[in-house]
């Protein structure tokens, strides 16, 4: 088969991964229904802090551990595919402990909820470091930014048909019944999607003997040392993202503020995702050149904004479910800038330790939901809402220095 052949072949068959994960992404989505299923089990901000410190944050730190082992492989779609299928079991027995709630207490609720997404979200942080090297060698270099953008309004379609279908599971079923059926469904879903990753043509890189875990992970430090615009891109993807993991934390001020029912959770859901959906067929309109920087400035202002925003609509519940609309912005931009920007600054040689070495960019990101949880359980929410919006702002230092060829002026 000719490149040309197997390179559109390749580019359909993520595109066919995108779109049914953008189906079980909303019946799994860790913004609003993990968040929501652990305080509605009985969850404190404390809990949601460690859970959110592990969704957010520890699934990006542990790919610098994942990468270690998987750089200097000739093929790494096994890996791929291995990390998917945990992440399908970890679901399906989610949705089966779910199912049987009635008979668990709450503290052992709580406990699988903490296990099994922790399960989920390591093995999505193993497979994501395989997704990142083959689809930066797998698709042409002049149609990354055009598949990032595909990949976004497919997904943004198939997430909104799946937010509506969950609302809909989250208002005809009570809890714990409800949500066990939205992770069985996502189960089946997830695993669908990977036959897309099954026709991937992924060419071999060139190996040139074998590595000890030494020798490993000091190609990981040398990387590191040896490149300034990477450390950049790092201290950037730290502060800009806790913009995105403050999320969960509006749901229990919502709690607090005005209840929260598993329709209320619907709400929130269809709301964030017409937020994405729209924002995303926008950026597509405005973004002709392969720039990142627009939709970086984007997401910075837009992550400053969602913690204040929650403290001055914190009188009116209307005003305040308009939010999860502004909160859909935040994470079609993170979506596309991030992983965009990474694949600008690394190589096919060097791809897979930058994917893992992507991991520090989430120390802060992990390291804050658990901070914040303490805060706000002593102090309560105003304090830590107003130190996010200023640190998000910060991060505007590092955009300006971070350096690829699609970002620069």
């Amino acid at each position: 088969m000719e490149k040309a052949n197997y390179l559109k072949r390749n580019f359909k068959a993520f595109i066919w991964h995108a779109v049914f994960l953008s189906l079980a992404q909303k019946f799994m989505d860790v913004n609003t229904v993990i968040p929501t299923m652990l305080i509605q089990s009985g969850g404190t901000p404390v809990h949601l802090g460690f859970l959110t410190a592990i969704m957010v944050g520890g699934n990006s730190f542990m790919g610098i551990f994942f990468a270690s082992f998987q750089t200097h492989r000739e093929r790494k779609k096994k890996f791929l595919i291995t990390g998917i299928y945990l992440r399908v079991a970890a679901l399906l027995f989610m949705g089966l402990i779910l199912a049987y709630a009635g008979v668990l207490s709450g503290g052992v609720i709580i406990a699988s909820i903490l296990v099994l997404m922790t399960l989920f979200s390591f093995s999505g942080a193993f497979a994501g470091i395989a997704y990142t090297d083959i689809l930066g060698r797998a698709i042409d270099a002049g149609d990354r930014k055009k598949f990032f953008i595909v990949k976004q309004t497919l997904a943004s379609i198939g997430i909104l048909a799946s937010a509506i279908l969950a609302r809909r599971a989250l208002q005809l079923l009570s809890y714990p019944k409800n949500y066990s059926v939205l992770f069985l469904i996502a189960g089946g879903l997830l695993l669908t999607a990977t036959i897309g990753f099954w026709i991937i043509r992924e060419e071999p890189v060139e190996v040139k003997g074998d590595l000890s875990m030494r020798q490993r992970f000091s190609l990981l430090k040398q990387a590191f040392t040896g490149d300034k615009n990477l450390r950049t891109y790092l201290y950037l993807s730290n502060m800009v993202s806790l913009g995105f993991a403050i999320i969960p934390f509006l749901i229990a001020y919502a709690k607090k503020n005005f209840g929260l029912t598993s329709g209320d959770t619907g709400n929130f859901l269809l709301l964030q995702v017409t937020g994405m959906v729209l924002s995303t067929f926008i950026f597509r309109l405005t973004s002709k050149s392969k720039r990142y920087k627009g939709l970086l400035s984007v997401f910075i202002i837009a992550g400053a904004l969602l913690p204040v925003l929650a403290l001055l609509f914190s009188g009116s519940k209307n005003l305040y479910f308009s939010i999860f609309l502004f909160s859909g912005v935040v994470l079609a931009a993170r979506q596309i800038t991030l992983p965009g920007i990474l694949l600008e600054i690394s190589n096919d040689e060097n791809r897979a330790i930058y994917t893992g070495l992507s991991g520090l960019g989430s120390l802060a990101v992990m390291a804050y939901p658990v901070f914040a949880g303490f805060i706000i359980q002593r102090f309560g929410y105003s304090f830590i809402f107003i130190l996010t919006s200023v640190l998000v702002l910060s991060s505007f230092y590092f955009a300006f220095k971070v350096r690829c060829e699609n970002i620069v002026d």
